[in-house]
């Protein structure tokens, strides 16, 4: 029997920009109800966790999310039963940002960049969020376009104001990308790069790996455990990919690997709130039902969880110890191959939840709700 309190305590957190419009490169496809402002889409999030009961915070998107009330819109959040949880800057959707943000060879919007990401820190002093998570789309598209060991100086110049502007309890998730929109060469390409950056800031300096962010094949656990050995492991943005950065729904293209990651998770006993890792849904739902999408994703963290939570790590332990490869592969996939629904279906009973999310979500009216007043103004999406 997995562990019920450990599933019953789990916490996984929603981003306000996976309830607006998105879509391909090519276009962007509308939906109806879709939120018009980040009210409404945290109204949509609370939904979410109303209705699984592990999502009770809120990420946000600066500026997209931007408000002239933070304490207004903390307490909107309060009063719907979820709480505003990570700032996310944004230093690539500027046209001052073509050749970079905080590693511009132009003082100028360097400095410009670095006062958005501190502007973000205010913001969290105002929301009372913990996390803060930059990623840089920063890099070079040519042989010879700059100095990229100079660029990582002007990198760490950035990181390093902002940690110092860092309060009491906050801390700062630096995320890595393998490419895109920077082809040749991406600033902060991979976890080496953001690990070494985060080693030379401090204990709150810590690595987030987006699972969509990484080149095909990659030992993404691997990453993890190296992470948690570490101690610098922050958290997660979990989505799927089968080419790329596709944001699919996390657990969609390769539910081994997020099962795989999880059992590192848990075998590391780093699945505790005060382990300080944090889980995080970053997806585009370009074309499923953006609620029911969330509400999935959520699910299937708790799937993979609770299977992690099965494997018998005594049994393991003895397989690994003797050298028995094919006993101690057979000890996780028995736990991978179980069926953990109806554990699951039980344990949302017990919460006063209906045990089948998606279904309870669709009977509830929400959705014809929002479409029908949510009509006029302009729907969020990317940029907005």
């Amino acid at each position: 029997m997995a562990d019920l309190h450990a599933l019953r305590e789990q916490r996984i957190e929603t981003a306000s920009w996976a309830f607006g419009n998105s879509g391909t490169r090519f276009k962007v496809f509308a939906q109806e109800g879709v939120p018009r402002d980040p009210y409404e889409k945290i109204a949509d999030a609370a939904t979410v966790h109303r209705f699984t009961g592990v999502a009770p915070t809120v990420a946000l998107h600066i500026p997209w999310d931007k408000v002239d009330d933070y304490g207004d819109l903390a307490g909107y959040a309060k009063e719907r039963g979820v709480g505003l949880g990570t700032i996310n800057t944004n230093t690539f959707q500027d046209d001052d940002y073509r050749l970079g943000s905080v590693c511009h060879p132009d003082e100028r919007v360097r400095a410009k960049a670095l006062a958005h990401v501190l502007e973000c820190v205010d913001i969290m002093d105002a929301t009372g969020s913990r996390d803060l998570k930059l990623w840089f789309a920063d890099g070079t598209n040519y042989p010879g376009q700059d100095i990229i060991r100079v660029r990582q100086d002007r990198l760490a110049a950035a990181l390093a104001a902002t940690y110092e502007r860092l309060g009491a309890g906050q801390r700062m998730l630096v995320e890595y990308k393998l490419f895109e929109p920077a082809f040749y060469t991406t600033d902060v390409p991979d976890w080496g790069t953001a690990y070494a950056h985060c080693l030379a800031l401090g204990e709150r300096a810590q690595v987030v790996i987006d699972t969509g962010h990484h080149a095909p094949g990659t030992n993404i656990e691997f990453i993890v455990a190296v992470l948690l050995r570490a101690g610098k492991l922050g958290g997660f943005d979990f989505n799927s990919r089968f080419y790329a950065d596709d944001d699919l729904m996390v657990g969609a293209a390769d539910p081994f690997q997020l099962f795989r990651i999880m059992s590192e998770i848990v075998s590391a006993d780093a699945l505790r709130a005060d382990a300080g890792v944090a889980f995080m849904l970053d997806q585009c739902h370009n074309i499923e039902p953006k609620i029911q999408a969330v509400i999935r994703s959520v699910c299937n963290v708790q799937e993979a969880t609770a299977k992690a939570l099965l494997v018998d790590r005594s049994a393991l332990a003895a397989a690994q110890s003797s050298g028995d490869v094919l006993g101690a592969n057979d000890v996780l996939m028995d736990a991978y191959h179980t069926d953990v629904r109806p554990m699951l279906r039980d344990l949302r009973a017990d919460m006063g939840l209906d045990p089948d999310p998606i279904g309870a979500y669709r009977r509830s009216g929400y959705f014809e709700t929002v479409r029908s007043t949510r009509v006029g103004g302009t729907a969020a999406g990317w940029g907005a």
